[in-house]
């Protein structure tokens, strides 16, 4: 395998791109293929087994492309998956998952809200996380059932998608968190609305720089980290097996241009 392969990155759909974001801003120089399976999401409302078959598809399409690091950009495919895929190919996988660690940490008031899939929610994963890292604290979840759908059709900030999340963050305001943890890659182009509607004083917190940190510390680990630099930054690529007009409008802000297709995979 060569350092000069690209970095592959999947999630279910255009959510993920906020974790592509983050790596491609700490590693500018590396390759980087993205898969927006939109066709099939959200993957938080799936039985694990459908989960598993996806996380398959969307490894072996990034292992054809030449990945040389698969990174998940999906919490609900890493609380469900990640585990088999480690088992099942030689290439390494970086995962997603609340940060519930550092809310619980750090939070004044010992009480936490985690807005989530619900995949994630039940995950194995997830309960093993939020024993270990907060068995003292009150973790106030909330399925955010139906936001994926609203991104995936672009509502981002429509009058629809402020009226269903006036109605899942209520439970939040109840119990009065100081900490919000965003347990899905979609969520985060949703932090401008949050930090509207919210108390002042609840701080967001979401995986995507710690994913980027992650990335290259295990790429450097087995040798893969491109350390050269190039005389031309690569362009990013990104796939989706929908209309990938979403996906165009959510990374236009990248300076050094894109390529976005459309992929059947």
């Amino acid at each position: 395998m060569s350092n000069s392969q690209p970095i592959g990155i999947f999630d279910s759909g255009v959510g993920g791109t906020s974790i592509w974001r983050e790596i491609h801003e700490l590693l500018p120089n590396e390759r980087t293929i993205y898969l927006a399976d939109s066709k099939n999401a959200p993957y938080g409302e799936k039985p694990i087994e459908e989960i598993k078959h996806l996380s398959r598809k969307n490894t072996e399409k990034l292992l054809d492309m030449g990945a040389k690091i698969i990174v998940i950009a999906c919490n609900t495919a890493t609380t469900n998956a990640i585990k088999d895929l480690r088992n099942e190919y030689a290439i390494p996988f970086i995962g997603i998952e609340p940060a519930i660690k550092p809310a619980a940490l750090n939070s004044k008031s010992k009480t936490i809200g985690i807005l989530a899939t619900r995949g994630t929610l039940t995950s194995t994963l997830f309960s093993q996380t939020s024993d270990f890292y907060a068995r003292n604290i009150n973790i106030v979840e909330v399925e955010g059932h139906g936001l994926v759908e609203l991104i995936e059709a672009g509502e981002l900030d429509s009058p629809q998608m402020r009226s269903h999340l006036l109605k899942l963050l209520e439970p939040f305001f109840i119990n009065k968190i100081d900490y919000l943890v965003l347990g899905c890659s979609h969520y985060p182009y949703l932090i401008p609305i949050l930090e509207e509607l919210l108390p002042k004083d609840v701080v967001i917190i979401d995986s995507g720089e710690a994913v980027a940190r992650q990335t290259r510390s295990i790429l450097s680990e087995k040798n893969l980290l491109l350390k050269e630099t190039l005389p031309h930054k690569p362009i990013p690529e990104f796939f989706s097996n929908t209309n990938p007009k979403v996906l165009e409008n959510l990374i236009e802000a990248v300076q050094n241009g894109y390529k976005v297709s459309y992929l059947d995979f």
